[in-house]
């Protein structure tokens, strides 16, 4: 009896058609993993591009104070240097000794600097990126999504996966509201 049970199921079966995938049957199921660009939406939305203008302003600030103390400490050097063949050696050496704890002192105080403007450009971003959680969040509810990777640590994807442009668009309306 067992026999004859197991052979009608295996004829039935052999005689049902195979499953059909869901895009053979024409069905359009959402991707489960999203894209999106970072660099792209800082830049490119008006939040982004305030907070990294604001940064560029202390970059440009910096960059103009380092370039004023370089041309104080060469035209300090330059003096050392023409001073040298008037001075006996202990003195230039005293003298040449103060200007290299002087470089020494304000590099350190310029990469703290530049340090500084660093950790208020990562803040910035974080901050921004903070602020349009909620948006990028709004997308992938929709577009029915687990996870959004950033487009740089993805090897090969669709463009129909990437939401940078519509993350853009979102922000930047949802910026004018505000």
């Amino acid at each position: 009896m067992w026999r004859g049970i197991c052979l009608w199921l295996a004829i039935g079966f052999c005689l049902t058609p195979p499953a059909l995938n869901a895009q053979e049957i024409g069905l359009n199921l959402p991707p489960p993993i999203l894209t999106i660009d970072q660099d792209r939406l800082f830049q490119e939305t008006r939040l982004g591009a305030r907070s990294a203008g604001a940064i560029e302003s202390e970059v440009e600030a910096l960059a103009a104070e380092n370039a004023r103390i370089e041309g104080e400490l060469i035209a300090r050097e330059q003096e050392l240097t023409e001073r040298r063949a008037t001075l006996l050696p202990d003195e230039f050496r005293a003298l040449a000794d103060a200007f290299d704890a002087d470089v020494q002192r304000i590099r350190k105080a310029q990469d703290e600097k530049a340090r500084e403007v660093n950790r208020l450009r990562d803040a910035a971003r974080q901050d921004f990126f903070n602020d349009v959680a909620g948006i990028i969040s709004d997308i992938v509810r929709e577009r029915g999504a687990l996870v959004v990777l950033d487009r740089r640590d993805v090897f090969l994807s669709a463009d129909r996966i990437d939401i940078t442009d519509e993350a853009i668009t979102r922000v930047n309306a949802a910026a004018a509201i505000e």
